[in-house]
């Protein structure tokens, strides 16, 4: 993963990506660079379009996160209605034991 970040963090940069660069990053962050995952990384990014693929990322992580907090919401809104009905009932009961003293 952190040299996924480390290419990210030079896309962002404007930087060159590229085993130097990125090297240079993971040494940085106190890691030991390993020369073959780099090379590795370097060959699976090189006809990739970053930009692109960060936009498609983001498009379909939205879709699968927002199931999730609906869920959360309506798992929220539940126990209110219930102990909404709950008071109704109650007060119901208490209004027909007041008709009957």
């Amino acid at each position: 993963m952190e040299y996924i970040y480390a290419a990210m963090i030079l896309h962002s940069a404007d930087k060159d990506i590229n085993e130097a660069n990125v090297k240079s990053i993971i040494e940085a962050a106190g890691l030991d660079a390993d020369d073959s995952r780099i090379k590795a990384l370097i060959a699976a990014l090189e006809d990739v379009d970053i930009e692109e693929a960060i936009a498609t990322s983001a498009i379909a992580a939205a879709p699968a996160a927002a199931p999730a907090a609906a869920e959360a919401v309506v798992e929220e809104e539940e126990p209110e209605e219930e102990e909404e009905e709950e008071a109704s009932e109650e007060e119901a009961a208490a209004g027909l034991g007041a008709l009957f003293g």
